[in-house]
Formats: C-alpha cells, structure tokens, sequence
C-alpha cells in the first residue's frame, strides 16, 4: 500500500490529488490531504472577490511570458503539459462552465468560486482511498528510511510520498501561514527573499485620494526598478488611502522585493497617449473651440472627477480663463503632466493587502519536469510555496494548476511502475 501525504488543501494540493486519482493505474494507494482549515480551498474561494479567476484566456507562450515577473523559465514546462487552455478544457470536461471576459480573465459561468471548489470536492468525495485531514496544522515532517513521518496535530502518518502544497504567507487569515518554508528547509532546501506581492499602496497625493473611487482604465505607470526604466498599463483604482486595482497590483510584484519609503512613481491617465498625443490634441481642440474652458477639452477624455481634481491640483489659473487664451507653454504644460505622468509618492504598502507571496524554494533544487526535490528523493512542491509569481488575472492559480498536475501525475506514474 503506497501512502500519500499531500500537505496543504489549496488549489495546488487539491490538484496534485486530482491529477494524481486521474492517472494511476493501481488501486494499491491512499492519498491523505492535509488541512488546517475547516474545509479545502479557503483562499481559492474568495479570489476574485469571490468569483474566483480560475486561469488566463492567453495562451500564446510568447505574451503568458509577460505576466510573469519570477519563474517563467521553470514555470514553463509545467505549462506545456498543462497550459491556461488544458486548464480551462479540464475543468469544463468536470461539469464546470467557464466564461472568457474580454480582459481574457477566466471565471465560471456562475460568478461563484464555490462551484471550483465542488469540481475537486466532487473527485474526493466519489474515491474511498481519499483521506481528509481537516484541522490538522502540520507539526513536523522527517523522512526516515524510505518513509516520511508527518506529525499533526492529532495524526502521525508514515507516507512514501509527500508533497508540500502549503503555499505562501499572504492572506494569512485564510491559513496561508509559511510553514512550508520551515519544511523545506529541514529537507535542505534554500528559501530566496520573501515579499509581499499583488498589493495596494498608501501614496502621498491628497488630491487623488479625494477623488476615492474613480477608475482609470487604461493607465499607465511609469517608474524605475533596479537603475532601470519600466512602464506597465492596465487598470487603476484611485482609492481614500491610495492606488489599487490590477494595475497597482503588478506594480507591486515588481517592487515585492523592494522596501518602499517615499518611491517616485509617475501616473499617466491614458496609456495610449503620450506628451505628443496630448499637445496634438489640446493645441487641435483649442483652436476648433477657443471659447470653451479646459475643464471641458480634458471632459472628452477624463472622468468629471478626474479632471476636476487634475485642474485644481496643477491648473487653477487656467480653469476660467477660455482655451483660445492659454499660451503654448500652459498648453505644453497640461501635456506634460498627462502624458509623462502625474508624480506620485509611494509611503508604503498597505498591511496585510498583499494576496500572494513572491519569492519561495529555490527552483534550482527542484526538477521543473516533475516538482520533485533534487535534494531529497520522492519529496515534492506545488504552488505559491515555488519561488514563482506572477501579475493579477488567473496567472497565480495557473502556477497551482500546472505544478499540482504535475506532482500528482509523476507520482501516479512511479506508483503505477512498481
């Protein structure tokens, strides 16, 4: 009898069991899923606001690239077995409706991440060789001889394999705790730098938090990270303590690393229009409309708010005077500040925002072909526990998918060898 034990109830641990009951050609086994919580998948079920962003609609190889901002070239085997479109087929062929938003966000057809969860409860609950530890917070984990030894707090199991799917330690209060990082390392593994990833920011500018609630939708930010340019676009959520939305949150995975004490960042509203893009369209407008005031030119391409709070910051002079008086140099000047950006200063994260955490076990001690320990033979690891992140918009699900398929495959396979 070939024991399991699969450490962690999350989106990876719950598909290297699934994977592993889809493969193995013995009945000679038992797979024990170990949680703390109460129930499985308690992070999964609130990503997304609830919806729960089961993957990505890109499949290009080439574009998945860029949303990842660690571990793509480990990650990339994983995908090539079991890519954002073998995901989205998988969980369909599991009686699970998927819809693809034009944003390419994958999400039931429900709304309702409850309906994911119930594809695996589905799959455990029909397999009398499925073992649920609930309650259970892992104590230790040694290996002796061949066997793992995994203490809970109620249980001692003796497993010959052992997967650790216990993710990260974002989201604390969902059970994500990092205790998977202490595992790892009495298996010998190194943990690289820890930080918190896809999080919000405190900012300086009080004229943008009074404007709480306005979306920018297509912005852009633009900053320095290691001595080098960057600019990323997406949606931005001005907020009465500072920036959210996907936009801030890939900022965040770039500077998860960094430690933010007043950092300059720089917001342009439109990410399709630069300083150029601007003075062409202002110098246009005010000689079409000369009458007009400028609240009126910015109204075409800005929300209310936005331009409201943008005259008063940078333009009050301008504001009641007509278009066809502003000089070049105003013009150039309103520009400039649309389409290099508005300054804005970053005072910090906001604590205990972060949903994922960046950085993990080194993947250079891991085989990306099987999620199998190069240190220690028959130990896995699946999932955010991985020194691999990504952007907001399924690509961190999609890290728990991949390497959870392929941990409980590989283990079937050897399983089913013997």
């Amino acid at each position: 009898m070939k024991k399991i034990a699969i450490i962690g109830g999350g989106p990876a641990g719950m598909m290297a069991a699934a994977s592993f009951l889809e493969s193995i050609k013995t009945t000679d086994y038992e797979v024990h899923i170990f949680e703390a919580n109460k129930d499985l998948g308690r992070k999964l079920v609130i990503s997304g606001g609830g919806r729960c962003n089961v993957t990505t609609g890109i499949f290009d190889k080439k574009t998945l690239a860029t949303k990842y901002t660690r571990g793509f070239d480990f990650l990339e085997t994983a995908l090539g077995e079991f890519s954002p479109k073998k995901c989205k087929k998988w969980f369909e062929s599991h009686d699970l409706p998927l819809k693809v938003q034009p944003n390419n966000r994958v999400f039931p057809v429900s709304d309702d991440g409850n309906d994911v969860l119930a594809v695996f409860e589905k799959i455990f609950k029909n397999n009398s060789k499925v073992f649920l530890h609930f309650r259970e917070k892992i104590q230790n984990i040694e290996k002796h001889s061949e066997k793992f030894i995994v203490t809970s707090t109620n249980l001692t199991l003796e497993a010959d394999y052992c997967v650790i799917a216990t993710g990260g330690n974002a989201y604390r209060h969902t059970g994500s705790t990092g205790d998977g990082y202490a595992f790892a390392k009495n298996f010998g593994h190194q943990i690289t730098t820890l930080g918190p990833s896809l999080s919000s920011f405190l900012i300086q500018e009080e004229f943008l938090k009074k404007i709480s609630g306005t979306t920018l939708s297509d912005a852009k930010i633009i900053f320095t990270h290691e001595n080098e340019p960057k600019n990323l676009t997406g949606s931005l959520l001005l907020t009465h303590f500072g920036i959210s939305g996907p936009l801030t949150f890939m900022l965040s995975s770039h500077l998860a690393w960094s430690e933010i004490t007043e950092q300059k960042i720089f917001l342009a509203p439109i990410a399709t229009m630069d300083f150029d893009d601007w003075n062409a369209f202002l110098k246009q407008k005010f000689q079409e409309h000369p009458k007009k005031k400028i609240f009126s030119i910015l109204h075409e391409k800005l929300s209310e708010k936005f331009c409201d709070a943008l005259i008063h910051e940078f333009f009050t002079d301008l504001k009641d005077i007509f278009v066809g008086g502003i000089s070049k140099n105003d013009r150039e000047k309103i520009a400039k500040i649309l389409g290099d950006g508005i300054s804005i200063t970053l005072l910090e994260r906001r604590p205990g925002d972060e949903f994922v955490t960046a950085g993990g076990v080194d993947t250079s001690e891991i085989s990306s072909k099987t999620m199998e320990s190069a240190l220690c033979e028959n130990l896995y690891f699946a999932g955010e526990i991985l020194n691999i992140d990504g952007y907001t918009g399924g690509f961190s699900l999609q890290i728990c998918w991949s390497t959870g398929f392929v941990a409980g495959r590989v283990i079937a396979q050897k399983i089913s060898k013997k």
